[in-house]
C-alpha cells in the first residue's frame, strides 16, 4: 500500500429527520440566502421538499427554488442557477437529490465567481478555482460520492 493523505472538509450528518435539520446546519455555516436546487418530481412527491423549505423557513432563511436536474446535469441548467445566485444575492447552495444535483449545484458554487466561462475556463480548460460558494447536500442516493468531492460532472450540449 502507498503512504497517503487525506483530507476531507465535509461534515457528513445522517440519519431519520436529518433534512429537518437543513435550516440549522446553513444558519451554522453562516448562510443567510438560499438556492435550493433539485431534480424532477420526486423530492417534490415524497414531501422532501416540503420537508426541507419548511425547516429553512423555521430558521428564517429566505430561498429560491431551481428545479429540473437531469441525469449528466446540464451546464445551461447551471448557468440559470448562476444567474439567479447573482440577481438575488444567494450566499449557499443547497442540493437536494442525488449526484447530478450536486455536481450541477457545485458547477454554480465556482462559475459564479469566475469571470469568464465556467466551462470553458474549469471544466475543458486549466484554469484553478480560486472561490466557490458553500454548497450543502441533502441527498435521495449516495451512490455517486460527489457530496465528498471537490469535482463534477457536467454535459454541454455545444460540444
Amino acid at each position: 500500500m502507498l503512504n497517503f493523505n487525506y483530507y476531507s472538509p465535509t461534515e457528513f450528518v445522517f440519519g431519520r429527520g436529518a433534512e429537518e435539520r437543513a435550516g440549522e446546519m446553513i444558519r451554522k455555516r453562516g448562510g443567510t440566502k438560499v438556492l435550493v436546487h433539485f431534480g424532477g418530481g420526486s423530492a417534490i412527491r415524497s414531501g422532501l421538499m416540503d420537508r426541507v423549505t419548511a425547516s429553512l423557513d423555521a430558521a428564517g432563511l429566505p430561498y429560491i427554488t431551481l428545479g429540473g436536474v437531469q441525469p449528466n446535469p446540464r451546464y445551461e441548467l447551471a448557468l440559470k442557477g448562476m444567474e439567479i445566485v447573482k440577481q438575488e444575492n444567494v450566499d449557499m447552495l443547497l442540493a437536494v437529490g442525488g449526484g447530478s444535483v450536486a455536481d450541477t449545484a457545485k458547477c454554480i458554487s465556482v462559475g459564479v465567481y469566475d469571470d469568464g466561462d465556467a466551462w470553458e475556463d474549469f471544466y475543458i480548460g486549466n484554469k484553478e478555482v480560486k472561490k466557490a460558494m458553500p454548497v450543502s447536500c441533502i441527498l435521495t442516493l449516495a451512490a455517486a460520492g460527489s457530496e465528498g468531492s471537490n469535482s463534477s460532472v457536467i454535459t454541454y450540449k455545444g460540444i
